[in-house]
């Protein structure tokens, strides 16, 4: 079965009739236990649950160090292309969005690469526009294989793919895919991708299962935070990772908590959401999936990432340019999104180990199972 058909049999009617009826009593017997259920995650996500956040918190913290310790995964992303075939209303790359619309080249894109690697990452996030004339599967092949000799990890965050050119990617070093649905509800989805090819949800939607089938480690995913409402996209984002490590068990199963920032395309949230709501979000799903990594990017202030280091966050980005050439060039010209943490990797480093945490550039889990 297909993480469609499972979406498509979702009763999202009674997931909101329990998230509205929760009771404390639910919440606190869910709170006790060891395991909870899918039910008990919307029971979590609930205006009820918001009066037991303190517990919750505790509860995901003590979780979180057991499976992963007192240790946070610094990354960084290499922004290859703003340019873009898409029309996504919220999005800087939109391509009738007006600005400076630039490309890299292999050579630009490994000197991009040199400069993070002697700022000490060794785990990169490969990110474009979907331009595929542009960022062609043999320019991502010759950057990777070089890049490979190098960096411990490579992911990618860029447009679709066929499950073949994936095979090709992964064939020279690509270990990981980040792909957010935006959002599961399929209504807004259509409104706000209006043309390109983005605008094929199940497509979209599918892109996971098409990298798990492949091999690669990593499966990265999550919801937009201000486009569908807060209840139902935690609930299809918890649902979609719960399907995905049932059925890639291998792949380390990641979330991110993408939430909308300003950029050129100047989008207003259609359901904006809280600073609570987003920390009710990461420990639920804590508490849901205790072995799911927990991504924080630098969309969100500095002070909300310290607050949110000890809670269930197991990866971060640090040091982060959302425009080609942007560490390079110091170009803010093209960026995707505007950065909000814009600490140096250093400062990102220091603040982990005030929360009295361990940042760390090498995976040693992945070299442990691959071994």
């Amino acid at each position: 079965m297909k993480f469609i058909d499972v979406l498509n049999k979702t009763d999202f009617s009674k997931i909101s009739s329990i998230s509205e009826h929760a009771s404390d009593l639910e919440v606190k017997s869910i709170l006790s236990k060891e395991k909870i259920t899918f039910e008990d995650y919307i029971i979590l996500l609930s205006e009820t649950a918001v009066n037991y956040l303190e517990e919750m918190a505790r509860k995901a913290q003590m979780i979180t160090q057991k499976f992963f310790g007192k240790t946070i995964l610094l990354y960084a992303p290499i922004y290859l292309s703003n340019e873009c075939d898409n029309s996504c209303i919220y999005c800087g790359f939109n391509q009738k969005v007006s600005g400076k619309r630039i490309s890299l080249s292999v050579s630009e894109v490994i000197k991009e690469a040199d400069f993070l690697y002697d700022r000490g990452f060794r785990h990169i996030l490969l990110v474009s526009g979907e331009k595929k004339g542009i960022v062609s599967i043999a320019y991502l092949k010759e950057i990777v294989s070089t890049l490979h000799k190098k960096f411990e990890s490579i992911s990618i965050e860029i447009f679709p793919l066929e499950e073949n050119e994936y095979k090709e990617l992964f064939s020279v070093g690509v270990d990981g895919i980040t792909i957010y649905q935006e959002v599961y509800d399929k209504e807004i989805y259509k409104k706000v991708h209006p043309a390109g090819p983005k605008s094929d949800y199940e497509f979209r939607l599918a892109t996971p299962e098409r990298a798990g089938r492949v091999g690669f480690y990593r499966i990265n995913i999550g919801a937009l935070l201000g486009l569908g409402e807060f209840q139902k996209e935690a609930a299809c984002v918890g649902l979609h990772a719960s399907y995905l490590r049932k059925k890639f068990w291998k792949s380390q199963i990641s979330i991110s908590f993408p939430r909308i920032q300003g950029s050129g395309a100047n989008f207003k949230p259609i359901n904006p959401i809280s600073d609570k709501q987003l920390v009710q979000m990461l420990c639920a799903l804590r508490l849901f999936l205790p072995q799911a990594g927990l991504v924080l990017s630098t969309r969100e202030s500095g002070t909300f990432r310290d607050n949110l280091i000890s809670l269930g966050t197991t990866q971060m980005s640090a040091e982060s340019k959302t425009s080609p050439g942007g560490y390079l060039n110091c170009n803010q010209e093209g960026e995707q999104f505007n950065v909000s943490d814009k600490r140096s990797v250093e400062e990102v480093s220091q603040a982990i180990k005030l929360k009295g945490y361990e940042p760390v550039f090498k995976d040693w889990d992945k070299a442990l199972t691959q071994s």
